[in-house]
């Protein structure tokens, strides 16, 4: 036990090898934990990494799981440990990740988590260079995803082509038509895992432009291989980047920052205050009625600090609109103010962190050039 101790000590194992899980946040087994690398340093597999054993308990082919206080350990077991750990098998597994992969955290759904465990474990797909690829560029996908109608709410089987050549996402209504549904540029879709809001574990939610407005379409694949679809779109969308603008970052593939209910009022800051569903598309922040509408009802376009934006905790001295949240912040932009309301100090502090975190980005050549970056357009909508 000790020299068990001694190895989940170590800095690099304090987090879970896959999903970065704080040790200090999880407990082994019978709700215990020691004081020093619990969690994390809890439950450890066969290959010698430590990590949370929900999802690793549910796969056993891929590795054995046991607990580092209720098991027995013998000491070839412990010396392989001790020779391992966190930082021998991330340079083992994660060897050749393709820069536009999403690697999942804790906070990720169960099927992105699960998903990229098996893709490191089980199909070894980072362990050597160059190694096709189910969502690798240079290809296109072609498949069956469910698709919610946009009026009735029923899912029904569409076809779904992703072209790297094209750098398009298209669907059809059937499985022989020759003219798609939609035919979106790569440059303007953004794809999130939502399970809970679509009601399916593989549930995924497309946002795209269409005509200088927010689409939604939401969608779910009947196994857990909707990830490489959201991988493959990561990765056409890549392969744009960096052919139209060569000098982009690598790490540019755009994701979703925050979604969520707040309060907001309209252009006069006398009106009522309405909950609305919120979602923080980089720089476009969107509003809803509902989370499964199709269409957003306005939307904004958040800027950088050295373009005159920014956020602050509270709402202006004088704010006249009745509310029911208390807990306001105040998007400032060159031409005005846009005033929100959250239900939780927790909610309104996450939110400020996520328009603190693009505001103080410099924006990019391609955010100049791109049509994204509209007037602040939320007008009579908002």
């Amino acid at each position: 036990m000790k020299a068990l101790k001694e190895v989940w000590k170590r800095a690099e194992n304090s987090l879970c090898a896959d999903c970065g899980k704080p040790g200090e946040s999880l407990r082994a087994a019978g709700g215990k934990s020691w004081k020093q690398g619990a969690g994390a340093g809890a439950w450890a597999g066969e290959k010698g990494e430590a990590f949370c054993s929900g999802i690793h308990r549910n796969i056993p082919s891929i590795s054995k799981v046991k607990s580092l206080k209720m098991d027995h350990w013998d000491d070839a077991q412990v010396q392989f440990l001790a020779k391992h750990g966190n930082a021998v098998t991330k340079a083992t597994y994660e060897a050749h990740i393709p820069i536009y992969y999403y690697q999942p955290n804790y906070n990720d759904c169960q099927v992105l988590r699960e998903q990229w465990i098996r893709a490191k474990y089980e199909r070894k797909e980072f362990t050597e260079l160059g190694k096709h690829l189910p969502y690798s560029d240079g290809k296109s996908r072609e498949g069956i995803l469910w698709k919610r109608g946009r009026d009735n709410g029923q899912f029904l089987p569409r076809k779904f082509l992703l072209s790297e050549r094209e750098g398009c996402l298209k669907y059809f209504t059937k499985q022989d038509a020759k003219e798609p549904k939609i035919n979106v540029k790569i440059d303007v879709i953004n794809a999130t895992f939502q399970p809970a809001k679509i009601g399916n574990p593989n549930g995924l939610q497309i946002t795209y432009l269409k005509d200088n407005k927010t689409r939604n379409i939401f969608v779910y694949h009947e196994s857990g291989k909707v990830v490489d679809w959201f991988n493959a779109i990561r990765s056409v969308q890549f392969h744009y980047l960096k052919v139209a603008f060569p000098i982009a970052s690598d790490n540019e593939v755009r994701n979703f920052l925050k979604e969520g209910y707040m309060e907001k009022t309209g252009p006069k800051q006398r009106e009522a205050f309405k909950k609305r569903w919120f979602t923080l598309d980089h720089r476009r922040l969107m509003y809803f009625k509902d989370p499964l509408d199709a269409f957003a009802k306005g939307e904004v376009f958040v800027g950088s600090r050295e373009n005159g934006y920014s956020v602050q905790k509270g709402l202006p001295s004088g704010t006249q609109g009745n509310f029911s949240w208390h807990y306001g912040l105040t998007i400032v932009t060159p031409d005005r103010e846009y005033l929100f309301t959250c239900e939780t100090e927790t909610d309104q502090l996450d939110w400020i962190a996520a328009f603190t975190s693009i505001i103080n980005q410099a924006m990019t050549p391609q955010e100049y050039a791109s049509n994204t970056f509209f007037p602040h357009r939320w007008s009579t909508l908002f």
